[in-house]
């Protein structure tokens, strides 16, 4: 019995992924990274990424000329091809870790919490290499979790997930079960990693570089539950395109989830706008054309508080957040 094409189609691109990742695994690392850099930017136009990435840059900077936006989404390309081997070289990730800067004004007050047996929640999004912060705190004596979105290719996400278990402190999935250990982390005092910068049905409308994006709360929700810090940190990409400055901010102060949430949106905007092409375009962050949908499931969840508006506070796999 033939299988679905969906699955045909999945499993062809795990081959072909895993096969350059096998080929540039082979070249040292200071050639691979650039390498595999290269290879994504070519591929921009036959996987639609640049467009994407043209498409929502235009959005959110409408006074940046077109080369601009050209130039910049090939960059953007450019750092996504890097992300993925980098991620993949897990043994040069940490090795180099240990001397990339980690610092940043939120540092100290994590030092006190760690050494104390309070729980951190450290976000990030899709900037930089956002697994490069977890290397570099991970081999300075944090135990940094992290909570993962399934991808929707499920060949793909066996081999995905073991990179993320490979930096060091546990890897949970964004479902219900994996969900659950995330929050025993940070009850028991350890500390846990999320990304909060891609579409999320359903969530706050919330400001974004400018623009209201459906946002999750669960991130500062959890904080005040469990009395974590809660602690934006970036993995920068340096000019040499292989090191990395890691950013410890400022823990946002506990307040409400709304509030605290948009401090972190705001926080990452900061560094978008400073180093747009090391942020990942080619997630569709906005959608702004299903807000209407968005503004009638909402009228909805207030007229049903105990469905729809109970399941939008619970961070589950989102699949049409890419």
């Amino acid at each position: 019995m033939a299988k679905p094409r969906s699955d045909w189609l999945d499993s062809f691109i795990d081959r072909f992924a895993r096969s350059v990742i096998w080929l540039a695994l082979r070249l040292p690392y200071r050639r691979r990274v650039p390498m595999v850099g290269t290879l994504m930017r070519s591929l921009g136009g036959v996987t639609g990424y640049r467009a994407r990435a043209e498409e929502q840059l235009a959005y959110i900077y409408p006074d940046m000329s077109p080369e601009a936006r050209r130039r910049t989404a090939r960059a953007v390309l450019d750092n996504v091809g890097r992300v993925l081997i980098e991620n993949y070289s897990t043994e040069d990730q940490l090795r180099l870790a240990r001397q990339w800067p980690t610092d940043g004004p939120g540092f100290a007050a994590c030092e006190a919490a760690r050494a104390n047996g309070r729980g951190i929640l450290f976000i990030s999004g899709h900037f930089g290499n956002y697994q490069a912060a977890r290397a570099a705190m991970n081999v300075r004596g944090y135990n940094m979790g992290g909570l993962y979105r399934l991808m929707n290719n499920p060949y793909v996400n066996a081999h995905y997930v073991a990179t993320v278990e490979a930096v060091g402190g546990p890897a949970f999935p964004r479902d219900r079960r994996g969900l659950a250990k995330f929050v025993r982390v940070l009850r028991d005092g350890g500390q846990g990693a999320m990304l909060i910068d891609q579409y999320f049905r359903g969530g706050a409308m919330l400001d974004f570089l400018g623009k209201s994006a459906p946002t999750a709360l669960s991130a500062a929700e959890l904080a005040l539950k469990y009395d974590a810090l809660l602690v934006p940190i970036y993995g920068v990409r340096q000019e040499n395109g292989l090191d990395f400055e890691i950013r410890v901010e400022e823990p946002i102060p506990h307040s409400d989830p709304r509030t605290m949430t948009q401090a972190l949106n705001d926080s990452l905007s900061a560094q978008v706008n400073a180093h747009p092409e090391q942020w990942f375009w080619v997630h569709r962050r906005w959608k702004p054309e299903r807000k209407p949908k968005a503004a009638r499931s909402r009228r909805t969840e207030r007229q049903e508080p105990n469905s729809a508006q109970e399941r939008r506070n619970v961070p589950a796999d989102n699949n049409s957040s890419r």
